[in-house]
């Protein structure tokens, strides 16, 4: 740690460290003001869920490595939600698709099960610290209004998503007969006080016709009420919600909820989707991808709206239980080309920000915004879907939720002199000036403060030079400190940059998997603290579609 005998000192530390920071390209000097002295309510979590259309890739090889990465951030913190958990099938995984023939009939119509394939994606999890966010659905074959054709041929561009799993039951009696005995297997086989801290919904997106569900509104309720019965039979103290809509612009969240009031329907949670909108800005090798932070924001917001003003529901825990700059994790295209380097990660941070402040202004309880990505088994490098890992490999975006894990304790204020004002940012998205936020957290005597550089357009620009202002800093904290940057930017942290680099392998060796594994690991090195009195400056630097987390903790 430096010691200087003023903050003229410190100052002049800065300009020097300023002016060489990009070389040609002048440095934006940025101030974070953080307030040591005032802790404030804890660190909400809302990072802490994960998800994916294909359940079956949980349990294969790099499905398993990423569930564990996941599960080490939170351990029995971590919440994973998937399609295709009652879908009629052998377990094989496809894009988009899964099952776990969890339910079938003899031949005299009689009701068989087997938990075999999903016991095994949920003992999985749970070996690995995560928890199921349990998706109810999709429909059985046997149980299908339309059974034919039953398994779609949906693939990037082209065939038909919506076929016979999607459609309502033809006996909605043997549906509550499953949901009953699959609650009171995993009773049985978990423990009812693990089962209890699990999520229960019914369905995915049930407001998208075209989609996910083909039947009426009133369908569905049916569906959904019957379910929340039959798990709360089987587990009174079950934890259940829904409904996980598209964010569409509709009211279909505003008629769940009258709809539930009405039946009487536990609702310990209330859960909706809501996607960014990226494009592709101009032609040929000028192009480039613009994100749609603002669509993402307004999507929820039109949601938050509909739960503020019913008194009945307002106070209900919310989960976001899909959060993604669009909307599609197994398309590939030009839009999607932000995926694997550190637009996403940075996108990320700045929308995760963003969606708790638009809550917290309504005064809802948001509990988790879950990130719909997660690996996609034996595809090629790098291929572009949204995922979390390639190949076993991690992926800038999720060294973002190493950093949001080191985030504990006590919220702090945390103003930086850049960070984009929320209405501005909802109204237009990052168009203009950089968006240079922050957000800091004080456990014990330990400090973190998370600062990112985010901007829609994913084009070159300068650098942050970001001085952490630390005030009124503990004792111990000014006596001798260790202070770390952990750092996820287009030079850290960075698989996708190194394999580039590389000249894109479509088979990397032995020699050059190991290096993408050592570049793809959290980047971390010390950096030196100006103390004067009980104030403290940090010094770093945050490349555009960067992220960094600065943390002081006394030595030792």
């Amino acid at each position: 740690m430096l010691r200087l005998s003023s903050f003229a000192g410190a100052l002049a530390l800065f300009a020097a460290f300023a002016g060489s920071a990009v070389g040609a390209a002048p440095a934006i000097p940025v101030t974070v003001a953080v307030d040591v002295g005032r802790p404030g309510k804890p660190v909400n979590p809302v990072w802490r869920f994960f998800g994916a259309d294909e359940p079956n890739y949980a349990t294969m090889k790099d499905g398993r490595t990423t569930l564990a990465t996941l599960g080490k951030l939170a351990p029995d913190r971590v919440y994973f939600r998937t399609h295709n958990l009652l879908t009629t099938g052998d377990g094989t995984a496809a894009l988009k698709w899964g099952s776990t023939n969890a339910y079938t009939e003899d031949a005299e119509g009689r009701p068989r099960y087997d938990w075999t394939i999903v016991d095994r994606i949920f003992d999985t999890y749970r070996a690995r610290g995560v928890r199921p966010y349990v998706e109810v659905g999709f429909m059985p074959e046997a149980l299908s209004s339309k059974p034919v054709p039953y398994q779609h041929d949906w693939r990037p561009g082209s065939g038909s998503l919506r076929t016979g799993w999607a459609y309502p039951p033809t006996d909605y009696a043997k549906w509550d007969g499953l949901v009953f005995a699959w609650v009171t297997h995993c009773v049985e086989r978990y423990g009812r006080q693990e089962v209890a801290s699990w999520y229960f919904e019914t369905w995915n997106e049930p407001n998208l016709p075209q989609y996910y569900w083909g039947g009426t509104q009133a369908e569905f309720f049916k569906l959904h009420d019957t379910t929340v019965r039959a798990v709360r039979r089987a587990l009174p103290e079950a934890r259940v919600g829904g409904p996980d809509i598209a964010g569409a612009g509709d009211q279909y969240l505003t008629q769940f909820m009258a709809h539930a009031a009405k039946a009487g329907t536990p609702t310990d949670f209330l859960s909706f989707h809501a996607k960014g909108n990226p494009t592709v800005v101009g032609t040929g090798a000028a192009s480039h991808v613009r994100m749609g932070l603002s669509a993402q924001l307004k999507a929820a917001d039109h949601e938050y709206a509909q739960i503020a003003a019913n008194p009945a529901f307002r106070s209900k825990p919310i989960i976001i239980g899909e959060a993604d700059p669009e909307g599609c994790a197994a398309c590939q295209g030009p839009a999607n080309a932000y995926r694997n380097g550190t637009m996403y990660s940075s996108y990320t941070v700045a929308s995760f920000v963003r969606l708790q402040a638009l809550a917290e202004r309504r005064g809802l309880n948001l509990e988790g915004i879950l990130t719909w990505a997660f690996e996609f088994e034996d595809q090629a490098p790098f291929a572009g879907f949204r995922q979390l890992t390639s190949g076993g490999i991690d992926l800038p975006v999720i060294n973002v939720f190493k950093l949001f894990a080191k985030l504990r304790g006590q919220e702090l204020p945390a103003v930086s002199d850049h960070q984009q004002p929320l209405d501005a940012v909802m109204a237009d998205g990052v168009r203009g000036a950089a968006d240079i936020g922050s957000i800091a957290a004080i456990d014990g005597d330990r400090v973190a403060v998370l600062v990112w550089h985010y901007h829609d357009d994913d084009v070159a620009g300068p650098d942050a030079a970001v001085r952490v202002a630390l005030a009124r800093l503990p004792r111990v904290l000014r006596a001798g400190a260790k202070v770390t940057q952990y750092r996820v930017d287009p030079g850290h942290s960075n698989s996708y940059a190194a394999w580039l680099g590389m000249g894109s392998p479509l088979a990397p060796t032995t020699v050059q998997r190991a290096a993408l594994l050592e570049a793809a690991a959290l980047a971390e090195s010390a950096v030196p603290m100006a103390v004067v009195g009980a104030r403290g400056v940090v010094d770093v630097v945050v490349p555009r579609s960067g992220v960094t987390l600065v943390v002081v903790e006394p030595q030792g």
